[in-house]
């Protein structure tokens, strides 16, 4: 029974997930054409980018060492784990700075 209210529950996040999606992209076709920029957040809460990523933006937001652990998606809805910044605390904490990161 447990397994089935866990399924239950994960087809919830993804329905909730799946209709914040629609309509990040219902209030960029409300903009005229010309004023869709297709990325900012819903709600004033929630970040979208639905432009194509660029290795320039996935390197802002997956590797920034002295970024905030979390960063916009680099394509989608939500938020993603800043690696760069989550590797230099480890170093920090390990004591090692074998990359030199801390400048």
């Amino acid at each position: 029974m447990a397994r089935r209210e866990r399924s239950g529950f994960s087809k919830f996040v993804k329905w909730v997930w799946f209709a914040l999606t629609a309509a990040a992209v219902y209030s960029e076709l409300q903009k005229p054409a010309e004023e869709r920029e297709w990325h900012g957040e819903l709600a004033g809460v929630i970040p979208y980018d639905f432009r194509i990523p660029t290795p320039e933006r996935a390197r802002e937001r997956l590797w920034d060492p002295y970024g905030s652990f979390m960063n916009e998606q680099v394509f989608g809805l939500g938020w993603t784990l800043n690696f760069g910044r989550l590797w230099r605390e480890l170093q920090e904490r390990t004591g090692n700075d074998r990359d030199g990161l801390r400048g």
